[in-house]
């Protein structure tokens, strides 16, 4: 089994732990204050205090923290302590040129940006998107296997980044169009409750239609997903400026969804 170097033990970072606990491997998960390192410790893992703590003998390092900030921060600080030998494992969804510089760095680096919750972490179901040489897969794929099924190889380093950008844009773009069903149904005479109970069995349905269902409203569900969706529709807004284009269509359908009751996006 591995050793695992871990940052970012938050919601989705101490699933995470946990299933990497449970297959077997050593994992050192950077701590800084004694309630985390309590918290750490009950997963099964080794809290440690510093960045050198984490990367000592690892054969993968794991970053999931919130923004492409924290990831540029975290890595200027922790590239010096890195092996050779060592696979970085970005879970941040942020810009694809975040990991491509680090790669440029000499980095043996993969983004594997996710999609799903902590409840698919839970079930090892959990879907990676996965940018990086095929090499560095293989090396990390172990560890990543612990909780990421598919593991989907989306191309060089930066590639997972770009399809999880584009899979987020296209999700807000769906609960934009699902909020506009709403309304319509409300303008019909049909309440949502009703609508949500109908349509995720009819042609309609979808993942989001069937989140937001579970959710109870299309406003319910907003306020669960609204501040990492903003973030990632942002930065997806962003690549897309970088390399001369749009979202298209999208763009006009996202400010729908992204919006607390319809309007323009915040994000």
């Amino acid at each position: 089994m591995s050793t695992v170097g871990f940052v970012g033990a938050g919601r989705m970072g101490g699933a995470m732990v946990r299933r990497l606990v449970a297959a077997g491997h050593q994992v050192n998960v950077l701590a800084r204050s004694r309630e985390k390192s309590t918290a750490i410790t009950e997963l099964g893992a080794t809290p440690v205090a510093d960045l050198a703590a984490v990367s000592a003998d690892a054969d993968a390092v794991i970053l999931c923290v919130f923004t492409d900030e924290q990831v540029r921060t975290v890595v200027d600080a922790l590239t010096p302590e890195l092996r050779a030998s060592t696979v970085l494992v970005i879970h941040t969804t942020g810009s694809p040129h975040t990991t491509e510089a680090i790669a440029a760095r000499g980095v043996d680096v993969i983004d594997a940006p996710v999609s799903g919750g902590p409840h698919d972490i839970a079930a090892g179901r959990l879907t990676l998107f996965v940018g990086g040489s095929d090499a560095a897969l293989e090396r990390a794929r172990p560890v990543l296997a612990s909780y990421g099924d598919p593991i989907v190889h989306a191309g060089p380093p930066g590639a997972g980044q770009r399809v999880k950008l584009i899979n987020n844009a296209l999700f807000a773009a769906q609960i934009g169009l699902i909020s506009a069903a709403v309304e319509l149904g409300e303008q019909l005479g049909v309440p949502e409750p009703t609508l949500l109970a109908a349509l995720p069995h009819a042609s309609a349905g979808s993942r989001a239609l069937d989140s937001i269902a579970r959710a109870g409203s299309a406003a319910s569900f907003r306020a669960v997903v609204g501040e990492f969706l903003s973030k990632d529709v942002a930065t997806a807004r962003a690549t897309a400026a970088e390399l001369g284009t749009g979202l298209g269509v999208l763009d006009t359908i996202i400010d729908t969804g992204m919006a607390p009751t319809g309007g323009s996006n915040t994000a």
